[in-house]
């Protein structure tokens, strides 16, 4: 602390201890120059009777039930809204500096909770609060009171008001606490007390503990200071004004620092003097100190791709702008500087959009204990000259089995498991970083630099790891015709859409501008299908939609000629949730023609003839608040981008992206889409889109003569599909029907019509619906309704697509034109087995997944075979039992070189007698050396110790130097129990050359 610190009074000393105890030596520390307040904090009461009521009154919008008051004597009749905010803002700040004092950071966390990242997350929604204060209050959790606080969004009864509260939960509570109050009048806690209660319940996970702390709350304000706690708590304030115009109102510089370190202890603290300024040096970015990132501008509704791009500024010289994939993750930006104290030498920051520290997470080193989910696979991602860097990106999950990448939703489980990941295995689910821009690199800030300038610092300063840590691609176009079928194809790929660049801007911190423009499918012109179904729920919304539906439910009719005796009849599929879109209009149009005829969804009695989506014992998925029967519903006009796989609705699937269109006043519910209707026009769109892309290809690539595919036409009567293609290339599939239900997934992405084309290629005939032809093949490889349902009837095993693959790579291997068919391997083919083929199916592969009938296909899979093998072996070679086994397999080991000589046992006669040609001596030592090194045995000797004859137990040749020597030989052999063949010695010498046994009889002797 600086020495001529002013004297805190004693409320003042005990609030500095109370809200920073233990860790205020550390802050001195960090903030040397930090202000203190002279005398204790103001009342919590003052924040909403002097700040936030006022501002509420000046901005002319209803103020929470507990708030409305009639001007006071501060009123601002004659100036703007804008102006009376700021006179109000001002006012209390210049307050503040004299009745307690410069250190307004204690008031400024509790005026915008949403930006203060130095206190956690309570964990806390709407319906836990309410929870709380039904224990807290001790009242019956069947009352009206405690089922209006659950069910905040449902209106009330008219003309009561909880009517006018609907979609507004602190108003709820308001409405609760004001009839049970332990003060009327209002408390006395400070802002530095409440502060630090709210620190205890950010620390607290379990619900008693919570009910702890909201009775102490209870017990010392009143309903209207409790309502703006839960405000706070809920960080939805809604006072009428920004975080923007308090931060500017404070310094004049607080937005700029708070842009480039996100945080709001800093800028109060550092800048509490508005007449000292920072300079250009400390409003720049820093290493390991979170910012603000740029955001990307919202496309204009109405405006068309010619309009957007005109809006990224081309110029004369330059009209270039940039498209890039906008990534379903979270917005991520990466710190790395040199830190010899951190093993690897490297130390790493992570913070999201919103700042919040995932450090953790990720990892703050290469190596050891600090090493994340993601840093200790990214050693090689940089080059050597790297001293720092800080990298702006999207964190995203990606999905190693099908190489794609999955939802946001799973990226936190997917990091925490690879946190644990040592090995860098290649399959399940990780954290991807894609990087796009690069911000300070080796001590340069970048943000002044144009885009193309920073991305080639960004190539300069990063390699990448493959699934890892990858730079995102961007196309460099210039017309605005480029950028639809991009478009296309990141929807097709169940992208979010597309982000527009102008490569000549600079980097502006916590800003949305033109420079920057996010597409989204939605906003396709002539893109997806307009779709006719009927509503079957209705979800009530808050803020300004509350106490109406403000999102609708929309199902598929099971069968629309079902009649009113049948089970099925009014009975529905839910498909998606729609709520963008309706004007004010609509929503009255809809509420007008549904009026009086909607229900309230029991949970445990849902209605028997809507089916929502989860598993078959409690399907209460995207549940609604209120139903109604498709007889007295209406139909909605609605447009999507695509449909994707989704377990939250009872199709399986749901449209991505939906989007109201009109109201069809013109249509019954008869005359909605069915389930069956639907799947016909989805197949029927999935096809036109194929050729599409395949015609965009065509047409981009301009070879010469690109062979086409039409458009298979199903022939009327007749479930074959009749596909032009070039004349069969074999008959390997000759009398088998295939029904192929779903595109191919793993191990590569192929479509419906292309699995189709090679099938019919290879002579099979394809149906395109379920049938009793015989030998029938059904192939699959999502889980779609129109699967699952054939999995229930439990008449046919479905194949994945890799059989067919399977199938032509081992004919080719085998050189084989006749009819195929590999026998199924339970876990490579099967997509769904019957249960009484299981047994039959496992016999095709042995214990360790490995096929009988077939080749492994690959690495891979030969690698995934071994993975499940036992680790260890017998290490001890029995060269014996290996022969035997080799002969059971009717191998010629006699046409093996280091086999050729098995179960041979050969005596040299001639040797070690005296015998002093030499010449004869070296032809026997080579000749010994071959049958050794064949595999065969060398008969010993007992001449140095017992005798001078040939041990003869077991030989099979004798090899002798003439045929006067065969006889003298023969008569020394010891043991003999029958004639070995005689031979000479160029028999050894001609099988070595041959390399296999020859015939003994022209080589008798010499």
């Amino acid at each position: 602390m600086a020495e001529d610190t002013p004297m805190l009074d004693a409320d003042a000393a005990k609030e500095q201890s109370l809200m920073y105890g233990r860790e205020e030596h550390d802050i001195d520390q960090k903030y040397p120059n930090r202000p203190l307040n002279l005398h204790k904090t103001l009342p919590f009461h003052s924040l909403f009777t002097e700040l936030f009521n006022p501002l509420l009154d000046s901005s002319k919008k209803n103020r929470p039930p507990a708030a409305r008051r009639k001007q006071g004597p501060h009123g601002h009749s004659n100036l703007s809204p804008n102006e009376a905010r700021r006179n109000i803002i001002e006012r209390f700040i210049a307050g503040w500096r004299k009745d307690v004092g410069d250190d307004f950071y204690p008031a400024m966390r509790l005026i915008i909770p949403e930006k203060d990242r130095d206190r956690a997350m309570y964990g806390l929604k709407e319906k836990a609060i309410a929870k709380i204060l039904i224990k807290v209050t001790k009242i019956d959790k069947d009352s009206d009171d405690a089922k209006r606080m659950i069910n905040w969004k449902l209106p009330g009864q008219l003309n009561k008001p909880s009517a006018s509260t609907a979609g507004d939960f602190a108003g709820r509570c308001f409405e609760v606490l004001s009839k049970r109050p332990l003060k009327t009048s209002v408390g006395d806690m400070s802002i530095a007390e409440v502060n630090n209660t709210l620190d205890q319940l950010s620390q607290v996970g379990q619900e008693e503990q919570q009910v702890s702390i909201f009775k102490r709350f209870y017990r010392r304000m009143n309903p209207e200071e409790m309502t703006w706690l839960i405000r706070i708590i809920l960080r939805q304030m809604k006072i009428g004004a920004t975080e923007k115009t308090f931060l500017d109102i404070w310094h004049p510089d607080a937005e700029a620092l708070f842009n480039v370190s996100s945080n709001l202890r800093r800028v109060c603290w550092e800048l509490y003097d508005p007449e000292l300024r920072l300079d250009g040096g400390d409003t720049g970015i820093t290493l390991m100190q979170c910012f603000q990132p740029q955001l990307a501008n919202f496309q204009n509704k109405v405006g068309s791709f010619q309009r957007m791009v005109t809006r990224l500024q081309p110029t004369p010289d330059d009209d270039s702008f940039w498209i890039e994939e906008k990534l379903d993750g979270e917005r991520m930006q990466l710190h790395m500087v040199e830190d010899s104290s951190v093993p690897g030498g490297m130390r790493f920051g992570f913070w999201s959009r919103k700042a919040k520290d995932y450090t953790y997470l990720y990892g703050s080193a290469f190596e050891g204990e600090n090493a994340g989910a993601l840093t200790r696979f990214i050693k090689d991602a940089f080059h050597p000259n790297v001293r720092n860097i800080i990298l702006d990106g999207e964190m995203i999950t990606w999905d190693m089995e099908t190489d794609h990448i999955v939802g946001f939703g799973t990226l936190k489980t997917a990091a925490i498991s690879e946190k644990e990941n040592t090995t860098n295995s290649s399959t399940g689910q990780r954290p991807l970083f894609r990087v796009f821009d690069c911000l300070y690199f080796n001590d340069t800030l970048l943000t002044q630099y144009a885009l193309r300038d920073r991305r080639k610092a960004l190539s300069g300063a990063v390699k990448g790891v493959h699934r890892r840590l990858e730079v995102l691609p961007y196309i460099e176009a210039h017309s605005y015709t480029e950028i639809e079928p991009e478009l296309r194809k990141v929807v097709a790929d169940a992208s979010e859409g597309l982000v527009l660049k102008n490569p000549r801007s600079m980097y502006r911190l916590n800003e949305r501008n033109d420079d920057w423009v996010k597409v989204k499918p939605e906003y396709m012109s002539e893109f997806g299908e307009s779709l006719d179904c009927v509503v079957v729920g209705g979800y009530f919304g808050s803020g300004h939609r509350g106490g109406a539906h403000s999102s609708f439910l929309c199902g598929l009719l099971v069968n629309k000629h079902a009649k009113p005796d049948d089970p099925e009849y009014e009975k529905c599929y839910s498909f998606f949730k729609v709520g963008g879109g309706f004007s004010q209009a609509d929503y009255a149009s809809v509420r007008t023609r549904t009026e009086g005829k909607w229900e309230d969804w029991n949970a445990k009695r849902p209605p028997p003839g809507i089916e929502l989506g989860g598993h078959a014992d409690n399907r209460q998925h995207e549940r609604p608040d209120q139903w109604i029967r498709p007889s007295n519903s209406v139909v909605l006009e609605c447009k999507a981008a695509s449909v994707e796989a989704s377990d939250k609705f009872r199709m399986g699937i749901t449209l991505r992206f939906p989007r109201f269109k009109q109201l069809r006043v013109d249509k019954r519910w008869t005359d909605a889409l069915s389930i069956s209707e639907f799947m016909e026009l989805k197949d029927n769109v999935e096809r036109e889109v194929e050729e599409k892309e395949k015609e965009f290809k065509i047409e981009q690539s301009r070879r010469k003569k690109a062979r086409t595919t039409k458009k298979p036409l199903v022939v009327a009567g007749n479930d074959a599909v009749s596909t032009p293609y070039a004349g069969p290339e074999s008959k390997l599939f000759d009398g088998l029907t295939f029904f192929i239900m779903t595109d191919q997934l793993h191990p590569a992405k192929k479509s419906k019509a292309e699995l189709e084309l090679l099938v019919k290629g290879h002579g099979g005939k394809i149906v395109q619906r379920d049938s009793t032809a015989d030998n029938l093949v059904v192939i699959a490889d999502k889980r779609l309704v129109k699967v699952s349902s054939l999995e229930k009837r439990s008449t046919n095993n479905i194949l994945k697509p890799i059989w067919i693959y399977d199938c032509i790579r081992q004919s080719e291997l085998d050189t084989s034109p006749l009819p195929f068919m590999l026998p199924f391997e339970p876990n490579r083919h099967m997509f769904f087995l019957l249960p009484d083929k299981q047994l039959e199916y496992e016999a095709n592969v042995d214990e360790y997944g490995d096929a009988y009938a077939r080749d492994i296909a690959d690495v891979d899979e030969m690698k995934a075979i071994l993975k499940d093998m036992p680790r260890k072996f017998e290490t001890v070679f029995r060269r014996q039992e290996c022969v035997e086994q080799l002969e059971d397999h009717g191998e010629e080991l006699s046409r093996l070189k280091n086999y050729m000589f098995s179960n041979v046992k050969v005596a040299f006669d001639g040797v070690g007698d005296g015998d002093e040609d030499s010449k004869w001596a070296l032809q026997v030592q080579i000749a010994e050396n071959y049958v050794r090194f064949g595999g065969g045995m060398v008969a010993g000797r007992e001449g140095d110790d017992e005798g001078d004859g040939i041990v003869a137990q077991g030989i099979t040749h004798l090899v002798v130097k003439n045929q006067d020597a065969e006889k003298m030989a023969v008569n020394r052999l010891i043991g003999a129990t029958g004639l070995a063949r005689t031979v000479g010695v160029k028999w050894v010498e001609k099988c070595w050359e041959e390399g296999t046994r020859v015939d003994e009889e022209r080589f008798q002797w010499g």
